[in-house]
């Protein structure tokens, strides 16, 4: 499944539970930004190594908090009418353009 079909559920999920209503673009950052930080709580204390090998049970509720930042995001893209898909092959040709490979 790509990002436009997976951008689609997510909106079919929302419209069968009435939440579009709430879906504007001030919501959607401010609990994306929620989600984010709940992502970033996971990781607060540790030091990178500790971050960098997470036992299997704590690689779980990490993974569901990043999965609410991409549907937010989704959310917010398809709302906006952004194809997201074009917007990040766009920022990486403008990335490779300022960081080139040395």
């Amino acid at each position: 499944m790509n990002l436009a079909e997976l951008s689609i559920k997510v909106r079919q999920f929302a419209d069968e539970r009435d939440w579009r209503k709430y879906h504007n673009p001030k919501n959607l950052v401010m609990a994306m930004s929620v989600e984010m930080a709940e992502l970033v709580e996971h990781y607060q204390w540790l030091t990178p190594e500790e971050a960098s090998h997470l036992e299997v049970d704590e690689q779980s509720p990490i993974a569901q908090e990043m999965a609410d930042v991409m549907l937010y995001m989704l959310r917010l893209a398809d709302e906006l009418g952004v194809d997201i898909e074009d917007a990040i092959l766009h920022k990486m040709t403008l990335n490779a353009q300022k960081y080139p490979v040395k």
